[in-house]
């Protein structure tokens, strides 16, 4: 359902430094780059950070990205902590979504609910 999607972020080396190591573990690099706007993808960028334009308090985003296997969830979630990232959820599965949901959860530089799910089973 979605092309693509642009985030703001307040500090954009600390959020490029994020995203670089969690995005890394689930096959995704920076792809384009102008000035402070960048892409990040798989096959083509289709998420975007850059610089915020406003004052005042961010309204927090939940943003889930696809994990191949729950190899990379539980990767995704190690390079996040490695980064000082706060842990919202450790992963595990999520039965309640559907017996196969497996996440992890993470809070971004800017406060945003980042995640990394796989719907596969083990």
């Amino acid at each position: 359902m979605l092309d693509h999607l642009g985030i703001q972020a307040r500090d954009i080396p600390a959020s490029l430094a994020f995203y670089d190591a969690v995005l890394a573990p689930l096959g995704a690099r920076r792809m384009l780059e102008y000035g402070d706007v960048v892409g990040y993808g798989v096959e083509r960028p289709d998420f975007w950070l850059s610089p915020t334009t406003v004052s005042g308090p961010a309204h927090e985003a939940h943003i889930a990205f696809t994990a191949a296997d729950r190899a990379a969830v539980r990767a995704f979630h190690d390079a996040a902590v490695a980064a000082g990232a706060e842990v919202l959820h450790a992963p595990k599965v999520w039965p309640e979504y559907h017996p196969t949901y497996f996440g992890a959860f993470v809070r971004d530089p800017d406060g945003n609910n980042v995640e990394a799910v796989c719907h596969r089973p083990e």
